[in-house]
């Protein structure tokens, strides 16, 4: 099945899980070890990894009626979540006088958690064509002809789209620091 038909099929399992909350396992069983396997890379302990995700999805289920299609995989909605709920998990950690020593030596990767939540902003602000290539390019880790394939376009344009959507990504990122 291509890529359009499984956006499609995953635009109705949204539209059918906004109509009917039980509807929403066939996402979670669909998405699930995605999130699991984002959230896993960035704790330790796999137990909170366990909770962040079952956070992620509960998060998720309670706002799947601000949910707003744009042409992206609802994967990419849920690694958003999950980067922001990572981002306050580490905050709280940092700032809770409470935190084992070596919890706080972790909290240095609060600024890697940072700059992921940050970047998952930026691309939700780009045009939709520059976000959706960079999307497949960088989540999906699809090549330039797949993506051409898929959008039908060449590939030329597609490199091109993801220049430009860099080049904004680098701008926006620099004008957040200064």
């Amino acid at each position: 099945m291509n890529a359009v038909a499984n956006l499609a099929d995953e635009r109705l399992l949204i539209e059918a899980a906004r109509n009917d909350p039980s509807r929403f396992a066939e996402l979670y069983e669909k998405n699930f070890d995605r999130v699991y396997a984002f959230v896993a890379r960035r704790v330790r302990d796999r137990g909170e990894a366990e909770d962040l995700t079952a956070e992620v999805f509960h998060q998720a289920l309670l706002n799947i009626g601000r949910f707003q299609w744009r042409g992206v995989p609802f994967a990419a909605w849920l690694l958003r979540i999950a980067a922001n709920k990572l981002a306050d998990r580490w905050q709280h950690a940092a700032r809770n006088p409470e935190v084992p020593a070596e919890s706080v030596e972790e909290a240095g990767m609060d600024v890697e958690v940072e700059r992921r939540a940050m970047l998952f902003q930026l691309v939700d602000q780009l045009p939709s064509d520059q976000r959706l290539v960079i999307l497949r390019r960088f989540v999906d880790q699809k090549s330039v002809r797949e993506i051409s394939q898929e959008l039908g376009r060449t590939e030329g344009a597609v490199k091109q789209l993801q220049f430009r959507a860099l080049q904004a990504l680098r701008s926006k990122a620099r004008s957040n620091h200064e």
